[in-house]
């Protein structure tokens, strides 16, 4: 059954929102497409500085340029909503360990997932918005530049993509159900033993590299792929990594929980988001929640997932 979503909060209508964030997403699009390629940015943004004439170098100048545009486009269309802004270059201004912040609605954004591959050149990063009540994502958006989808999921509304001109295409996930079947979406650079000694025990069907956990989810939501596993403790990914990707997967009825079952929570005074979590079409996700569960018992006896 499709989760109901909460109503918008006050003045905020689903239209609205929406015809704010697609002039905001293209924008951001065209800011990370500019310094990827080493071009002058638009929208008064300042070239990016080599780190040899003392600048940070184009992911810095890109992270930064992306979350300005972001945070003050939300901020100018909706300034009487009753939301906070957060994003991760803004988290440790913000937070506090332990400590969740004072917010019913919470906008959590990532302006740039992937940076290795925003590096690397791979065309493989996004930027994530999520807009949050109560620990638990309500509208998400991934937005993937270089393959210019623009991915919108509300909860109990749907998810759908979308060109630069507003044409939608819709979810397209696989039929595969056996285990055996299913193709496996994997991070390149965050893999371990323990990682891959999971996949080795799900006995799947296949894998695909893929940058980004917005890039990853997409490949789910074409029909690419079938699930992500996301499996850390310290170095775990963060709540502006997940809340996103887990959003417009949620709304399209697939499932994105740890392996034992429970959601994901975000606002918690505790913004990793470790364990082993696992995303998918849905249609056999409580079997894969068991036969890791099962599996990661024997791996790593004490690891919680």
């Amino acid at each position: 059954m499709m989760p109901s979503a909460p109503t918008l909060p006050a003045g905020v209508s689903q239209e609205s929102l929406l015809q704010a964030l697609r002039p905001l997403c293209w924008g951001a699009a065209d800011i990370l497409r500019a310094y990827a390629r080493g071009e002058q940015p638009p929208h008064g943004f300042a070239k990016a500085l080599s780190v040899d004439h003392g600048g940070e170098g184009p992911v810095s100048a890109a992270d930064l340029a992306v979350n300005q545009w972001l945070l003050d486009g939300l901020q100018n269309a909706f300034p009487s909503a009753g939301w906070t802004l957060l994003s991760e270059e803004t988290a440790k201004e913000q937070l506090t360990e332990g400590v969740p912040l004072a917010a019913e609605w919470l906008w959590i954004l990532d302006p740039l997932d992937g940076t290795k591959d925003f590096l690397q050149g791979t065309g493989e990063y996004a930027v994530h918005l999520a807009l949050v009540h109560q620990q638990r994502p309500v509208v998400g958006v991934v937005l993937l530049p270089e393959a210019e989808e623009l991915w919108f999921g509300v909860v109990g509304d749907g998810t759908w993509c979308e060109n630069r001109e507003a044409v939608r295409s819709e979810v397209r996930f696989s039929d595969r159900l056996a285990l055996s079947d299913l193709t496996l979406v994997a991070s390149r650079s965050h893999r371990d033993q323990r990682l891959e000694q999971l996949i080795e025990a799900l006995q799947l069907g296949g894998s695909k590299a893929v940058g980004s956990v917005g890039c990853k989810v997409a490949t789910i939501l074409r029909g690419e792929t079938d699930l992500y596993v996301s499996l850390s403790g310290k170095s775990a990914p963060k709540d502006w990594d997940m809340a996103a990707p887990e959003a417009v997967l949620l709304a399209a009825g697939g499932a994105f929980t740890h392996a034992d079952g429970r959601a994901l929570l975000y606002n918690t005074g505790d913004v990793r988001q470790a364990g082993c979590l696992i995303a998918s079409h849905g249609k056999a996700h409580t079997s894969l929640c068991e036969q890791s569960a099962e599996a990661m018992a024997l791996i790593d006896p004490g690891f919680p997932v």
